[in-house]
């Protein structure tokens, strides 16, 4: 195979649970000059040769010699970042499910921090997302066996298994005083890129949960849409990228690129030739300058980034939530054989200002931090009024006691305002309302 596999997603060795591994576009390789000759550690190497030689003839069992090299072709990418990894048959199997759009597995996508798997974000419509894991949570333990000391590899292949089949995983999470236990049952996960609905006349709402090869062409059809709903005008338009881990990088820049009319949308930089590339817009705008509020949160990384990035940069957007994940690095897949490659981290991307996200995230303009808010429950306690005093006077317009009353209906209890289902959402929308006020 002669090419080289650009990866911007965010991956680490079997990242996202079922198993994907998100990649992105094909570049050529090139050889390096025939002049180059590294220089050689002869040091090293010989240290390596007899550590080598002491586990073959020492260590407890018999080991393969393929199995100690490839252990550790492993350790030499593992110790330089979380993204570069080897990959074997099966890793590359993983790698070219990320953009289908189905799989199999619990529907996470993880990484490994300090010893354990950290959620980065949970996907849509997944049993993890139903039984409420949340991005940040910290995986202590799967079917009660501790994840510490455990490789990556090891702790995904765990997690996948038969769908229909249940796993227990028991997570730290930031503002808990004790160990969660949550049960999720393996399920094939089919996760639809881009989903839309009218949040009020005039105003729409798309979220985007991972970046695929037809999300651009998703995004086009649900404006479109929602543009027939509302009597061919937008006033505004919500875009939600919380928890969207991220995906293909021709993905993001289209659709930057569908709010942005001119202008630089992202760049590469990095030290070998191939690592250095510049996206551009094209003339157009689906929106025609109606207002943009994009939702972020920590579990928003790596192609969600360069969409916030260049949408804050070109001010066409306000960005709105918590600092994304800070995932701002390209990997790049080098084959070695036809069943083997390495994943290896080659650039970083930056904003159209310059900014390189990695380790740092996208801050919002404005950011709303996760609370809770519950509705009160309008069959309970009311407080005392007027006319619930003894012998209070009349109406004196001729309505009765009865007239007067509060009446509950079923409507009114079932809905909930949308302040309470989702506060972010409820404030991107306000803010929407105050964008076309200033306007007018």
């Amino acid at each position: 195979m002669s090419f080289l596999r650009r990866d911007i997603g965010l991956i680490s060795a079997g990242a996202i649970l079922g198993s994907t591994l998100i990649f992105g576009q094909m570049v050529l390789a090139e050889k390096p000059p025939a002049s180059a000759k590294p220089d050689i550690p002869l040091n090293e190497l010989r240290t390596f040769s007899e550590i080598f030689g002491r586990i073959k003839n020492n260590y407890v069992e018999p080991v393969e010699d393929k199995e100690l090299l490839q252990n550790a072709i492993r350790g030499m990418l593992s110790g330089l970042d979380p993204h570069s990894t080897y990959l074997d048959l099966e890793d590359f199997k993983n790698l070219r499910e990320g953009t289908s759009g189905e799989f199999g597995g619990l529907g996470i996508e993880v990484t490994l921090e300090d010893g354990f798997v950290r959620v980065v974000s949970p996907i849509d419509d997944t049993p993890a997302a139903e039984a409420g894991v949340l991005a940040g949570d910290l995986i202590i333990r799967l079917d009660k066996k501790p994840v510490k000391g455990m490789a990556l590899r090891e702790a995904v292949d765990m997690m996948r298994g038969k769908p229909g089949t249940d796993l227990l995983i028991t997570i730290l999470r930031e503002g808990e005083d004790k160990p969660l236990n949550i049960t999720l049952t393996r399920a094939i996960i089919k996760v639809k890129s881009v989903k839309h609905k009218t949040l009020e006349p005039g105003y729409g709402y798309v979220r985007i949960s991972t970046f695929q090869q037809r999300t651009s062409e998703g995004l086009n059809k649900a404006i479109e849409q929602l543009k027939k709903d509302n009597n061919d005008k937008l006033s505004g338009l919500v875009l939600d990228l919380r928890n969207n881990p991220g995906g293909l990088l021709n993905a993001a820049v289209d659709v930057s690129d569908a709010f942005i009319t001119k202008g630089l949308i992202v760049y590469t930089d990095g030290r070998i030739p191939d690592s250095k590339q510049e996206f551009n817009a094209k003339p157009r705008d689906l929106l025609e300058g109606a207002p943009l509020v994009v939702l972020v949160n920590g579990g928003s990384a790596s192609a969600s980034e360069i969409v916030a990035g260049a949408l804050q940069d070109h001010h066409r957007a306000v960005i709105l939530g918590t600092k994304t994940f800070g995932k701002g690095s390209v990997q790049t897949v080098m084959p070695l054989t036809d069943k083997t490659a390495v994943k290896m981290t080659t650039a970083r991307y930056f904003t159209p200002s310059g900014r390189s996200i990695q380790a740092e995230g996208i801050v919002p303009d404005i950011t709303i931090e996760r609370v809770k808010i519950t509705a009160i429950n309008n069959t309970g306690f009311k407080p005392l009024s007027e006319r619930d005093l003894s012998k209070h006077i009349s109406n004196g317009n001729g309505k009765t006691d009865t007239d007067t009353s509060e009446k509950v209906t079923d409507k009114e209890i079932s809905s909930v305002p949308l302040a309470v289902t989702d506060y972010a959402l409820s404030e991107a929308l306000n803010l929407l309302k105050g964008i076309n006020i200033l306007k007018k």
